[in-house]
C-alpha cells in the first residue's frame, strides 16, 4: 500500500472522494513512476510522492511527483498546454529549442533561453527573455519600447550587478512539468488565480544540470531585456557576457521567483 501519498484537498475535490481513496489504497496508484518534475524514478511505496492534476479546458491529466520537488496540487493550463505536458509525460514530445509566445496585444514574441548562472559560488537554474521586436504599452502603437518598464512596474528589479541575486517576486511563478518548462505564470486579475504570462507552444527541455540546479534551489532567476540586447548565445559563458553588457547598459531586470506551488527556499 503506497503510504507515501499526498493527495492534497484541491486535487481531492476535483477527481472525487471515490477515486482519491483508490489511489491511497493503492488500487490506481502506480508502482513506480518518473518524476513530472525532476524526470527520476520514484517509487510511492517508499518516496513522499504528490499527486499533481493538470486541468485543461476539457481535459484532466493526473501525475506524480516527488514530494520535495513539489507538492500535491492543482495546476489550470490551456488545452494546447496540457496536450504537450501529457506528450512529455508519455515521453512523446520532440525536443525544444528556444519556444517563443505571441505576446498579447503585439506582434513580438518572447524568446527563452534557459541556462545557469554562477552567482556567489553556487550555480543558479536561470530563464532570460528577450522580445523578438519592441514591446509597445498596451492601449499605444509606439514607438517606443516599454518592455522594461513594464515589467518593472510588474515587480521587476533593475540589475546593474549579475553578481546579485535577483529579489524574489511574489505571486509569479514557473511551471516545470515532466522535466520541462512549459510556462511562466503571473498573478491573475483582481486576485483571481496565476495565468500565464509566458507559455510554450511546445515544452522547451532543459539539460540535466538545469533541473538538479532548480531542484536543489527551488527557485528560478528570470531575466529580462529588450531585443537586440542578448541574442542567442551558444554557451553559457556567452549568455552570460551579454547579461554583463545589458546590465552595464541599463537594459535588464530579473527576479527570482518559485517553481509553481511551492513556497520557495
Amino acid at each position: 500500500m503506497p503510504r507515501m501519498l499526498d493527495v492534497s484537498d484541491e486535487v481531492r475535490a476535483e477527481i472525487g472522494d471515490e477515486e482519491a481513496e483508490r489511489l491511497l489504497t493503492g488500487d490506481d496508484a502506480p508502482r513506480s513512476y518518473d518524476c513530472t518534475s525532476c524526470r527520476t524514478p520514484g517509487d510511492p511505496e517508499t518516496d513522499r510522492t504528490s499527486t499533481v492534476l493538470f486541468v485543461g479546458e476539457e481535459t484532466a491529466v493526473l501525475a506524480f511527483a516527488h514530494a520535495g520537488c513539489i507538492p500535491s496540487q492543482v495546476v489550470t493550463v490551456s488545452e494546447e498546454q496540457l496536450q504537450g505536458a501529457v506528450r512529455s509525460i508519455t515521453g512523446d514530445s520532440p525536443a525544444g529549442g528556444n519556444a517563443p509566445q505571441n505576446v498579447p496585444g503585439g506582434q513580438a514574441v518572447l524568446g527563452i533561453t534557459s541556462g545557469l548562472v554562477l552567482i556567489g559560488g553556487e550555480l543558479h537554474p536561470a530563464l532570460v527573455v528577450e522580445p523578438t521586436a519592441p514591446i509597445a504599452r498596451p492601449g499605444t502603437s509606439g514607438p517606443g519600447d516599454d518592455f522594461l518598464p513594464l515589467l518593472i512596474e510588474q515587480g521587476f528589479i533593475p540589475v546593474t550587478d549579475t553578481a546579485e541575486l535577483p529579489s524574489p517576486l511574489a505571486g509569479w511563478s514557473v511551471l516545470l512539468a515532466a522535466g520541462q518548462l512549459h510556462a511562466v505564470l503571473q498573478p491573475g486579475a483582481e486576485g483571481g488565480g496565476q495565468v500565464a504570462w509566458w507559455q510554450a507552444h511546445q515544452a522547451l527541455s532543459v539539460t540535466d544540470g538545469w533541473r538538479a540546479a532548480v531542484n536543489k534551489t527551488q527557485r528560478v532567476l528570470i531575466y529580462a531585456a529588450p531585443v537586440g540586447s542578448i541574442g542567442q548565445q551558444p554557451r553559457e559563458d556567452l549568455l552570460r557576457d551579454a547579461l554583463d553588457k545589458a546590465a552595464a547598459g541599463g537594459k535588464l531586470v530579473a527576479a527570482s521567483m518559485p517553481l509553481a506551488g511551492t513556497s520557495g527556499v
